[in-house]
Parts: structure tokens; sequence; C-alpha cells
């Protein structure tokens, strides 16, 4: 098991869909904690440790009824706090046993469940999720990239790979133009502003969009990522990806676009540009499977980088040590992509 900077337990992380989680529990790892979730009822949920003290069964194979979570050994029923309230089989006016189940608050954010794995910390998701305007999203998906958090979030922040894992779809190694890219931190993590960059080289630019003038990457402590793009008339596309380590070798990756100020019904985004973004998506992850297998196979050891790579240091600052970069840190890098 992987031994995580303490501060990761106090912030939130995305967990699943909340369209997608009922009544029947589902079981989900965060920084290798296990955990059952269920919906007691509309905007009401239950996070429990996935286990029963009674005889260890898993919870999330249990059901939830009357507010209850349920065991499906033998009926152990526990509430939202995590106290045991039920035991089938106790006589009229027994004592219930003083015994009691990991709880962990949940909360939703833009569709998505958000679930903190420690009794204490923050007291909601970051600015960057709040800011989210539910009316404006297009998207929502979820899936599982087999790679480190910080390989995974460095892939989806980094724009120098794309000439090479996307060529053709996103940018061209042909087709690079000088850039500047500005970082600087912020209280929640920190921001990248790339400047000469009106177009993209690639077949999604010429098909979906128009003359940028604002390309922006963000990171938000600990795992939400979003790109932004915004444009001449006034619009702009968010694309946030927000990142939940299971482990240290698998991360869920939560999806979401937000579209302000374009023609772009969900409709329309599902059957014209999702068949684009699902192949970077299957592209990214094949990348990354490639990353990961040959970390195993060579394994743990130092890694080379350039001024190119501006997001890497934060990105593992923050995993390691659990410290974010001073709002007032900036810098500026040249750089052709």
């Amino acid at each position: 098991m992987t031994t995580w900077h303490p501060s990761l337990y106090t912030h939130w992380y995305a967990v699943a869909q909340a369209s997608c989680v009922n009544a029947q529990p589902v079981a989900l790892t965060v920084l290798d904690t296990h955990i059952a979730l269920a919906r007691l009822g509309p905007d009401r949920w239950m996070a429990l440790e996935d286990r029963c003290p009674h005889r260890h069964a898993p919870l999330s194979a249990g059901c939830s009824t009357e507010g209850r979570l349920a065991c499906p050994y033998h009926g152990w029923a526990f509430g939202p706090d995590g106290r045991l309230e039920h035991v089938p089989g106790l006589p009229p006016g027994a004592t219930l046993p003083e015994v009691r189940v990991r709880a962990f608050p949940v909360q939703e954010r833009d569709g998505f469940l958000w679930l903190r794995p420690s009794a204490e910390g923050l007291e909601a998701p970051s600015e960057l999720v709040r800011g989210l305007e539910a009316t404006t999203r297009r998207f929502q998906w979820q899936t599982v990239w087999h790679a480190h958090v910080i390989d995974a979030m460095e892939n989806f922040l980094d724009p120098m790979h794309t000439h090479f894992v996307h060529a053709g779809l996103v940018r061209r190694d042909a087709g690079r133009v000088r850039a500047r890219a500005s970082f600087q931190g912020t209280d929640e993590g920190f921001t990248v502003d790339y400047e000469g960059l009106p177009a993209q080289s690639g077949l999604l630019y010429r098909l979906f969009e128009s003359r940028r003038v604002r390309e922006r990457a963000r990171f938000a402590a600990p795992g939400s990522a979003q790109l932004e793009y915004g444009y001449a008339n006034g619009s702009r596309i968010l694309i946030d990806l927000h990142f939940t380590p299971r482990d240290a070798t698998s991360t869920q990756v939560f999806v979401a676009l937000h579209v302000e100020g374009r023609w772009a019904p969900a409709w329309a985004v599902r059957l014209f540009a999702w068949p684009f973004l699902k192949r970077v998506n299957d592209q990214d992850v094949h990348m990354l499977k490639l990353q990961a297998n040959n970390l195993a196979r060579f394994g743990p050891r130092g890694a080379a980088s350039t001024s190119l790579d501006v997001v890497r240091a934060p990105l593992e600052r923050f995993w390691r040590e659990g410290q974010l970069p001073e709002p007032t840190a900036t810098r500026t890098v040249e750089m052709m992509i």
C-alpha cells in the first residue's frame, strides 16, 4: 500500500457521477481507502468504510434502506454517521453494542459526488469546482487511467506531448509556433497562460473552434485540472478533469465539458465532438500504459527535465510533500508549440 502524504486526506476528491449512484451501494477506493457509497434520498448520501466490524463482509455488497446501510451477511445496519443502529435477531430491549464504522463526508458539485477521506479538513472542494456553472455543462464522463496520479495529471496539463501522441488531431509537429508560457502560483495551485497561440494546428481546432484569445491551464489541489479556451467573440470552452487516485497505479478520471456563449447542445457534443474526444482519451491511455509498464520494468529512478516541463515539479511537490507553490511564484518560459 502506498504511503500518501497525510495532508492529502484533508482534501475533497471526485468519486462518482451523482446520477450513477442509487440505493444500491457502490465500492470505491480513494488513496487506498476502501469505501461503500450509497444514495439515501434526494441530495442525501452515505459513505462508510467498506467493512462491517462484525465479520468483515463488504458493506458495498449490502443495501441501503430506511436511511441505513445494511451488511449482506447478518444484516447489521449503520446510519450515515457510521453508528450501529440495528442488529436483526436481538430481542426487544436488548442493548446494541457500541460499534461504529468510519464515515466520510460527501457532497455534490457540478454533477459529481465529492468525498473527503478524513473526518476533518477543508469544508468544500476547490473554488475552481465551486465556480463551475451547471447550466453550461454539456458533457460528463468517468474513466480509469492506469497511471500514478502525477503522471496522469501531467499528461493532461502538458501541451508538449500533443504533437506526437495526438499527431494531426490536436497538433502537428510541423505546425509549431513560438509561444510563451507564464506560470503563476495561486491559493489553490497554479495557472499557466500560453500566449501566441490564436489557433491549433490539428483537426479538432479546424472542426470545432475559432480564433482564440486565451489558452490557460489550471491546477487546483488536490486533483482538479482545467483547460480554458477563450475566443474572440467572448465565448469560451472549459475542459475539466478531476483526478482521484485509487492507489499508486490507477487513477479515476472524471470529465466535464462546459461551453459558454457558443452553440453546443449536449446532443451535438455527443454526436459530433465526443468521437474525437474519445480518440484523444484512448491515445493518452495507451501512452500512459506504456509509461507505467516501463516504470515497473526499470523501477524507480530520476527523470530528466527541461524548462519545457512547466507543470511536473509543482505537481510532484504537492503530491509527494503536500506543498503548493507560493501565490507569488511566477516564471515565464519560451517554447515552440
